[in-house]
């Protein structure tokens, strides 16, 4: 027994001095996409507790031996949690996952630390929330130097520094939006309510999403999912008086702790005919839809996710503006009302708009520890846009005048790898475009059939030379293929192309030709940027780009009634690639006046070769049923630049001022004359007091103010006419002197009824000024939308 006793002893003897032996455990925390080390991160090794320096070391000198759970921290990060053994000294190295938040795609967001040297601003969740009833075209001019090509108030198009059409891209959920973007009238076919931040990136620099964006790039993003398991929806209605009509939007999401999520948001919008301070707009009504489903599985370092949009509308276009002959255009535009009236009506008759807009995307992403993150993403749109007329006969006007479907397909691979001292992100896509014109329109297509093949690839790289100054380098190239089916009139044919593209002849059938031409078109585009950040008080920002855009088709094919937009329009296809030279500055600065001052001035510079230009020419009648002021294509040399300002005063803890001013100056270099359409300067204002603590009640008052446009072109048309014995003569009418300035004001305000319900309420154009703005296409025809009074009721969960 006494032996056994012994043998006790000595066991516990040795466990105790075993249980005594202590160990030293030490390391680092980076990050896992730039390996740069963490300062102050906290790591927990059981009930031992230690923070990272600023060189990202944590170091313990006395573990005991056994087994551990390790658990580091980081306030940016997610939590970092491994089980160790310590039964020696012990050296890690932890890699949490820096900048979390960021959205799992490849795109941009306002607070990225990597925008580099890209001109950015954001319209935030709360901005897009107060204004839910707004397409996006109008949304955007809340952003200084971006503003809106109209037609009436239902479309409308971005303008960024005085660019629209191709020369803008819109990126739907990371999808590069492919519509018939090159109409006037043509809005951007997307559901503000899908997307809770907005980014516009300024002018060419934005190379990953291709050489055609060379006034700017406009970035949708969907909500970022959170990663527990719940359920989370909105529902919101609005009344909306001015169209007598409502807005429906409801969004509802289930997400999962393991990365899963399903999200499905849904909305419906219906307006009459709108109504000026002194007259109604006959056949200014709106229907639309938009749908979007999704499900994804996204984690730290991979992730797949899948979404559906589908957006659908029915837009009527003013009466008035569709003419039948010179005598109606010149009593039209002598008129000070629209020459053709109603009673209220929800009916959206002929002129109108049909659009169906669908797109489907599968993405994947995958990170490696030390290669970066590789993301893939295919995407398929459908789009097909139909166009009635006031036609010859009611048996015509029930035919579309203009029938077309686009099909494209695209397939992007992108890359990035991130240092502490640098950063390089390549991408390369390929995609092909179908566009088919029905003959059954029984009108001549406006654009061919054709087949387009495009690729790019692009690579930027960013190196922090300095602790404040960090330097950027970026290329692409870019291919564009048009395989195009189309037939010409024999007589413009041997005037205009005979000469030089014989070769694309097929076969002429009376006075008429069929061709096929096939056009490739290279691009090479660059960009240098420079970013100076002495200060938290003080940030410059200066960029380059080279820029370079093929024509798009109708820029070289269009020919004839574009119904929609009662113009005749003509392409020429001899077209060469826009090129040219683009600067960008910013300078930032914070300043301590009162609760805080920050002042952002962004002057630029642009000069283009070779740029296209639509301009009016002409006055025709035609066979397909009236006459139309007849719009050409042409290559010019151009010079714009001019500034924006954005100012925000925080005056005291409840009372803010923003405002922002923007001037742009366009100039036909060839001809010494302005550009035509050009922005006139602009100025926004607003005031603002907010008091969380009344259950977030805020009332904001703004005002808006738009010069006249002193520097246009003056291209006025010769109609004939006849007087009283039957004589013609010439008459010139003027479409081209803008419309006078204006200012309007607007207010909001909205609270939180309980912990789940909030409401909005909005008066836009408070004293029902009677106003004409220089970018709208129905200018000549009627005044613009008068007060509008929108209540919004709001249930989240």
């Amino acid at each position: 027994m006494k032996l056994i006793y012994c043998l006790l002893l000595i066991f516990c003897g040795s466990v105790f001095t075993s249980a005594q032996k202590t160990y030293t455990v030490q390391g680092t925390v980076q990050d896992f996409h730039d390996k740069s080390l963490l300062g102050n991160a906290v790591v927990k090794i059981g009930n031992y507790t230690a923070k990272t320096d600023q060189k990202g070391v944590f170091s313990f000198d006395k573990i005991p031996a056994g087994k551990y759970t390790l658990i580091a921290k980081h306030p940016d990060c997610n939590d970092y949690t491994e089980n160790i053994g310590v039964d020696k000294d012990v050296h890690l190295v932890i890699t949490l996952e820096h900048h979390s938040n960021d959205i799992e795609t490849v795109t941009l967001h306002g607070s990225h630390k990597n925008n580099g040297s890209l001109v950015v601003k954001t319209l935030d969740k709360s901005t897009i929330s107060r204004n839910i009833t707004e397409n996006l075209g109008n949304l955007l001019t809340n952003i200084s130097g971006v503003n809106v090509l109209k037609t009436g108030n239902n479309i409308a198009k971005p303008i960024i520094h005085g660019l629209y059409g191709s020369r803008v891209s819109i990126i739907n959920d990371g999808v590069k939006l492919a519509e018939q973007e090159w109409g006037v009238e043509h809005a951007p076919n997307v559901d503000v309510n899908n997307f809770e931040h907005i980014d516009v990136v300024k002018g060419a620099s934005a190379l990953k999403y291709g050489s055609g964006a060379v006034g700017g790039v406009v970035i949708l993003q969907p909500q970022i999912l959170p990663k527990k398991d719940t359920i989370m929806g909105l529902v919101s209605l609005s009344g909306i008086s001015n169209g007598r009509g409502g807005d429906l939007n409801v969004k509802l999401a289930k997400t999962w702790e393991n990365g899963w999520a399903v999200k499905t948001n849904g909305s419906f919008k219906k307006l009459g005919d709108l109504e000026a301070r002194d007259y109604g707009l006959m056949n200014t009504g709106l229907q639309s839809s938009g749908f979007n489903f999704g499900v994804q599985k996204l984690t730290f370092d991979k992730g797949i996710s899948f979404d559906y949009y589908l957006t659908k509308s029915s837009i009527g276009i003013l009466r008035s503006s569709h003419v039948g002959s010179a005598d109606d255009l010149d009593e039209a535009l002598s008129n000070q009302q629209p020459i053709y009236t109603r009673d209220f009506s929800y009916n959206i008759d002929n002129p109108k708009q049909e659009i169906e807009h669908h797109i489907a995307k599968v993405s994947a992403y995958k990170r490696f520890k030390d290669f970066g993150k590789v993301t893939a993403t295919y995407s398929f749109q459908y789009n097909h846009r139909k166009e009635y007329d006031i036609r010859r006969t009611a048996e015509l006007s029930k035919k579309p005048g203009l029938d077309l479907e686009l099909i494209t397909h695209d397939l992007s691979v992108n890359h990035l790898i991130e240092r502490p001292k640098w950063n390089l992100e390549t991408g390369i896509n390929g995609g092909y475009q179908n566009n088919y014109s029905t003959t059954k329109t029984e009108a001549r297509r406006l654009v061919p059939n054709y087949d387009r093949f495009y690729a790019g690839i692009y690579s930027v790289y960013k190196y922090k030379f300095l602790s404040d100054l960090d330097l950027e380098i970026g290329g692409r190239y870019d291919f564009d293929r048009y395989e195009v089916t189309k037939w010409y009139d024999l007589s413009r044919w041997n005037n205009k192309y005979a000469q030089d593209y014989s070769d694309f002849v097929v076969r002429i059938n009376q006075n008429r030709i069929l061709t096929k031409p096939a056009l490739n078109y290279n691009n090479i585009s660059a960009n240098a940027g420079i970013v100076y950040h002495p200060s938290e008080n003080f940030n410059l920002k200066f960029n380059y780009a080279r820029v370079s855009r093929s024509p798009n088709v109708a820029e070289l094919f269009a020919d004839g009634l574009h119904h929609s937009a009662a113009i005749i329009e003509r392409g020429d296809l001899s077209l060469k690639n826009e090129t040219g030279n683009q600067f960008n500055l910013v300078a930032d600065m914070k300043l301590k006046v009162l609760g805080g001052l920050n002042i952002s001035v962004n002057p630029y510079f642009f000069y283009t070769r070779n740029f296209i230009n639509e301009i009016p020419t002409g006055y025709s009648n035609t066979q397909w049923g009236g006459d139309f002021v007849v719009y050409d294509f042409q290559q010019i040399d151009a010079r714009m630049y001019g500034a924006d300002l954005d100012v925000a005063l925080k005056i005291n803890d409840h009372l803010s001022y923003k405002g922002n001013a923007s001037y742009v100056y366009g100039q036909d270099i060839t001809h010494d004359v302005p550009l035509i359409m050009m922005m006139p300067a602009t100025f926004n204002n607003s005031l603002e007091f907010s008091k969380k603590e009344w259950k977030s009640f805020y009332f904001n008052v703004s005002n808006k103010t738009v010069l006249a446009q002193s520097r246009f072109p003056i291209y006025n048309i010769l109609i004939t006419k006849y007087d009283t014995n039957g004589n013609s003569y010439k008459k010139e009418v003027d479409i081209s002197t803008p419309p006078n300035g204006y200012s309007l004001w607007n207010l909001q305000t909205g609270v939180n009824l309980s912990k789940n319900l909030g409401v909005d309420f909005s008066v836009r154009n408070v004293f029902n000024t009677a106003y004409r703005d220089y970018l709208n296409r129905l200018r000549y025809f009627s005044d613009e939308m008068g007060r509008s009074f929108i209540l919004t009721l709001k249930y989240q969960f």
